[in-house]
């Protein structure tokens, strides 16, 4: 007789070639909104292909809400998420291995994870009635009841360290720093965990937040699976069932969090730095996501620099003047203005004269926006490859998660290449000129030869 292990295994494997024959077909599905009586909000698409469901619990508690003085804290209780949990009723305490064989026995996985606006706990399961319940009630505890125990912060922390210290070895992770310092003036977002404030991170931080930030109220549940409205409830329910209901006080907002500020002036560092390559870092705030204009911005910077190796900069930067292998640019909004980048790397000697090149495209493409050739060609890549958005489960749930964390409507999916397809040249090129100021942004050069 098949073990449970193996019958999970075999599911899984099944799965994962059904899953190859999937199409954009997902796209179409509709997306359901309700809200429990916990308050606790779900976003459900029904996808009955597969016996299987994917579940993502997000909370306002990223990085954004770090004290300065104790930056990584969210990543620090995401991390201990996977270190034990207590003893619940019969249920004894697991440790770290006993929880690693507890999901592998269930071939399910459960993985937790801090962004800079959210924290979530993501759950993947088979729909298999009894590995379903176990896997849900087993995520639960660990949301819910971790253990924190202290020699494995200890230990965690001591490896954390050290991978911080090596990282700052490297030449793109110390010029990203000095870039994001800038570009937010001592916004969170601009802020990077470190030695220092690691070391300022104790377990009781680390369980203050969690009382103060998990509640059922405050959870965005977004569920893509083989499971109907009323089977996505009561999972919604079982998962939350062990968090607090809410503050006490009826679930109060959470203190606002302030905007990036504009950049008022240009800011340009060069940073010694031994290195084979130069890095080249050129940007400011950028939008929010529920920006008006994200659409005309996407597309815009497919055409600048988002789109690989068609795109404007690639052309004038690399294939005319052979000075970089690869040049791009990116914005990266959030519920604030992240940062809007054009990145490169190049030959020490020849920094000085890729920078000029680069100013001269993006001040170029800002005052004349992008031809209607071009237009055209961003607009045949980015809808013919829409389908690649949601070709499988976890990018379906990723845009679900995105949809349902800023707030946009149910039919987003339904109607992103109709979007895409009714922009004009002129409002990409005014999106650009109302965001993008080439005169006032920060630029960073580090490894640049001197003269």
């Amino acid at each position: 007789m098949k073990n449970m292990k193996t019958i999970a295994a075999c599911a899984y494997v099944a799965c994962t070639f059904a899953g190859f024959g999937m199409n954009n077909a997902w796209a179409l599905l509709p997306i359901e909104h309700w809200t429990q009586a916990s308050g606790a909000q779900v976003w459900l698409v029904e996808s009955p292909g597969i016996p299987m469901v994917d579940v993502q619990v997000s909370f306002d508690a990223g990085g954004r809400r770090d004290p300065v003085a104790q930056s990584g804290l969210a990543s620090a209780v995401a991390l201990m998420a996977s270190k034990g949990v207590k003893a619940d009723g019969k249920q004894p305490a697991l440790d770290e291995n006993a929880l690693g064989e507890a999901w592998a026995d269930l071939g399910a996985s459960f993985g937790a994870g801090a962004g800079r606006d959210s924290f979530s706990y993501s759950l993947r399961s088979l729909t298999v009635p009894d590995l379903l319940n176990r896997s849900v009630q087993l995520a639960s505890r660990q949301m819910a009841q971790p253990s924190w125990p202290q020699e494995v912060w200890l230990r965690e922390r001591a490896r954390w360290s050290a991978g911080i210290q090596e990282s700052n070895t490297r030449p793109g992770v110390v010029a990203g720093r000095s870039f994001g310092e800038r570009v937010y003036s001592g916004h969170p977002y601009g802020m990077r965990t470190t030695e220092q404030t690691l070391a300022q991170i104790q377990l009781p931080a680390m369980q203050a937040l969690h009382a103060r930030s998990f509640q059922a109220c405050r959870a965005k549940v977004s569920v893509v699976g083989a499971v109907n409205r009323q089977q996505a409830d009561t999972l919604v329910q079982q998962l939350l069932s062990r968090l607090p209901a809410n503050d006490g006080k009826g679930c109060q907002s959470l203190p606002a969090v302030a905007e990036v500020p504009a950049l008022q002036k240009a800011v340009e560092e060069k940073i010694p730095f031994q290195s084979a390559q130069a890095q080249v870092l050129i940007g400011q705030p950028g939008i929010q996501r529920k920006d008006p204009d994200f659409m005309a911005l996407l597309v815009g910077n497919h055409i600048l620099g988002g789109g690989g190796f068609v795109s404007r900069l690639m052309e004038e930067v690399r294939e005319k003047r052979g000075l970089t292998y690869g040049v791009s640019s990116d914005f990266s909004p959030g519920l604030h203005a992240g940062a809007f980048v054009i990145s490169l790397q190049t030959r020490p000697d020849q920094a000085e004269e890729a920078l000029k090149v680069t100013r001269e495209v993006l001040e170029k493409f800002v005052a004349e926006g992008p031809t209607e050739a071009e237009l055209q060609a961003a607009k045949d890549n980015l809808i013919g490859g829409f389908a690649l958005r949601v070709d499988s489960n976890a990018k379906l749930l990723g845009n679900v998660a995105n949809i349902a964390w800023n707030g946009l409507p149910l039919d987003y999916l339904d109607h992103w290449t109709d979007r895409v397809q009714a922009l004009t040249v002129n409002d990409i090129r005014a999106a650009v000129q109302r965001v993008l100021h080439p005169d006032r942004m920060v630029t960073v050069v580090l490894g640049e030869k001197s003269k």
